[in-house]
């Protein structure tokens, strides 16, 4: 295991995190639309994106087991930070998309190694949640446009976007609820 997170505090952390990412398009709709709009091409976005997705890649590989491949780990170590600075000098179009997906695909592992091996009917609220956020990462990494597109489609209308947020706050509320009473 690479985290050693339990069920119940993963179920709270991305609970909370699908509650607070939905609530400032309740408040602010015309504000974050824009924000929104402007985050694919967004340079600063991509770059403190693909920071953080440097960190966290840099500390897995520093820090897990690797088994038989072990004798990769110094030469990944000084790969990562290069092909970093790479991407930030040479890829312009989408970066903050790109670095987005990459941190989805990151984030769905602590949400299903939470889940593994757990009896719980409700742990599938986070499991889902991982699957949908390995689907995202990989077709934002590999078609950027469409998150651009994904946003279009959202900020259309009011009524398409509140409803959006509000699935995303409902399904925040209801893993903050398993959390709580069944994890």
């Amino acid at each position: 295991m690479i985290y050693d997170f339990d069920l119940h505090t993963i179920g709270i952390v991305a609970g909370t995190l699908l509650v607070l990412i939905s609530l400032p398009g309740f408040i602010k709709p015309a504000v974050v639309q824009s924000w929104v709009k402007n985050l694919p091409r967004s340079r600063v976005a991509g770059v403190v994106l693909l920071t953080v997705v440097l960190v966290w890649s840099f500390w897995l590989i520093a820090t897990m087991e690797m088994g038989e491949f072990s004798s990769f780990r110094r030469p990944l170590l000084i790969i990562l930070p290069i092909g970093y600075l790479l991407i930030i000098r040479f890829v312009d179009e989408f970066l903050a998309v790109r670095a987005l997906g990459i941190l989805c695909l990151l984030a769905a592992e602590p949400l299903l190694e939470a889940a593994f091996f757990r009896y719980e009917t409700s742990r599938l609220f986070l499991t889902v949640l991982a699957y949908l956020l390995i689907v995202a990462g990989l077709f934002w990494v590999t078609m950027p446009y469409l998150l651009r597109d994904h946003i279009n489609w959202s900020t259309h209308t009011n009524t398409r976007w509140h409803a959006v947020h509000g699935i995303f706050a409902l399904y925040g509320i209801a893993i903050l609820a398993c959390a709580f009473t069944q994890y």
